[in-house]
C-alpha cells in the first residue's frame, strides 16, 4: 500500500513538474517573440480606429531607395491614426544583426504573413531562403492584398536556377513567367529609367489624361511630385486599371517644367492577380516610392488610401483622411551604399 501511494505521489510529483516546465516554455516562447519585436522586426499595436483587429506587414529590403526608413513611418501612420497592427521586417545581416539594405539574403519575421490582412512591400534583387520565400509564396497564393512599390516590380533575383522560386527572378523568360514575379503579379519588371537618374523628377498628371479619375484610392490626391525619376513601363497588360501616369520633369525640383518631349508613364495602377492556381487578389503597384517621396502629402494620402480599398473599406476613405507623419521624419536621399550605417531595427521605434 505504501509503496502504491509513493508511486502515485511520484507521478503527481512528475506530473506537476512536467507542467510547470510547459509553463515555462511557453512564457520563455512569449518573451522571446516579445524580445524578437524591436531587434529583428517592428510592431506597432492599434488601438481605436478604421482599422482596429486588422493586420499590415511592411516588408522593406532594397539597396537604394532607403525603404528601411519608409516603411516604419507608414507603420506608425496606419497603427497611430487608424488603429492598424503593424509589423515592419527589414533586410537584416546575420552577423551584426544591422540593418543592411545590400543583404539581399535574409528578411526575418516573414511568418508574420501567416496573420497579415495586408501586406506593403519596397524589395529589390532579394534572394532569400527557401523557407522565407514560402512565407511570401503561401500569402500571395491566399489571394490576399498587398501593395508594391517602386522596385517591387523586380523584387526577386534567384541565383540558384534549381529553386521551386527562379522563375520569380526579374528576369525570367520562360513561357508563362516572364518578367518574373513583377510582370506575372504586381503588373511589370524592371525595364530602364525613363527620366534621368538623379536629375529629373516626376510630377504627377492630375488633370487632362484618359485613367481612372474617379477611382476611391484617388480620393483627395491633388498635387504628387517626386524626386525619383519616372520609370519606363512597357509590359503592363490592358487589364490593369491605370490611376496616374507620371511625366518627367526638367530638375529635382517641384518647380521644375514638365518635359513634354518625353512621352508619359503609367506610375499607379491596380489589377487582379494569382499565383499558380491560387485564389484570385489584388495588388495597387506604384513606381514611386523612395523614402524622400513620402515627405509629400498626397504621396502618403495614396498609400493610406489604397490600404483602405484593398481592404474592401471604400466607404471610408475621404479627403479629410489624416496623414500626418507621427513623431519625427528625415529621410535619406537615395542612392547605392549611402544608408546609414550601424542601424538596428529599434532605432525605428
Amino acid at each position: 500500500m505504501t509503496t502504491l501511494l509513493n508511486s502515485k505521489e511520484s507521478g503527481q510529483v512528475f506530473t506537476g513538474y512536467r507542467l510547470a516546465m510547459s509553463i515555462l516554455f511557453l512564457l520563455l516562447f512569449t518573451m522571446e517573440g516579445f524580445a524578437q519585436s524591436g531587434k529583428t522586426f517592428l510592431q506597432f499595436e492599434g488601438k481605436d480606429g478604421l482599422g482596429k483587429g486588422k493586420n499590415v506587414v511592411l516588408i522593406s529590403g532594397d539597396d537604394e531607395y532607403r525603404s528601411e526608413e519608409s516603411m516604419p513611418m507608414l507603420a506608425k501612420i496606419l497603427s497611430a491614426q487608424y488603429g492598424f497592427n503593424t509589423t515592419v521586417l527589414f533586410p537584416i545581416e546575420p552577423e551584426t544583426g544591422d540593418i543592411v539594405p545590400s543583404y539581399q539574403n535574409n528578411i526575418p519575421g516573414l511568418e508574420h504573413l501567416k496573420d497579415a490582412d495586408l501586406v506593403i512591400m519596397l524589395i529589390r534583387f532579394r534572394d532569400l531562403p527557401l523557407d522565407q520565400m514560402k512565407h511570401l509564396e503561401d500569402y500571395f497564393k491566399s489571394g490576399k492584398p498587398f501593395i508594391a512599390l517602386r522596385t517591387s516590380t523586380h523584387p526577386f533575383a534567384i541565383k540558384d536556377k534549381s529553386s521551386p522560386y527562379a522563375k520569380w527572378s526579374w528576369n525570367n523568360k520562360s513561357t508563362g513567367w516572364e518578367g518574373g514575379f513583377g510582370q506575372q503579379i504586381v503588373g511589370e519588371t524592371w525595364v530602364a529609367h525613363h527620366g534621368k537618374h538623379k536629375f529629373e523628377g516626376t510630377r504627377a498628371l492630375i488633370d487632362g489624361v484618359d485613367r481612372d479619375a474617379d477611382h476611391p484610392i484617388l480620393r483627395g490626391v491633388d498635387d504628387i511630385w517626386a524626386p525619383t525619376d519616372v520609370y519606363s513601363i512597357k509590359n503592363l497588360s490592358s487589364e490593369a486599371n491605370v490611376l496616374l501616369y507620371g511625366q518627367s520633369t526638367a530638375g529635382m525640383t517641384p518647380e521644375a517644367p514638365l518635359m513634354w518631349d518625353k512621352s508619359i508613364m503609367p506610375i499607379a495602377w491596380t489589377r487582379e492577380y494569382s499565383l499558380d492556381g491560387g485564389k484570385a487578389g489584388k495588388v495597387f503597384g506604384s513606381t514611386l516610392g523612395s523614402s524622400i517621396d513620402f515627405q509629400v502629402e498626397d504621396m502618403r494620402r495614396l498609400i493610406v488610401n489604397a490600404s483602405f480599398w484593398l481592404l474592401e473599406m471604400p466607404e471610408v476613405i475621404t479627403p479629410e483622411l489624416s496623414v500626418d507623419i507621427v513623431g519625427t521624419y528625415e529621410p535619406t536621399m537615395f542612392g547605392f551604399n549611402i544608408f546609414r550605417k550601424g542601424m538596428r531595427v529599434e532605432d525605428f521605434k
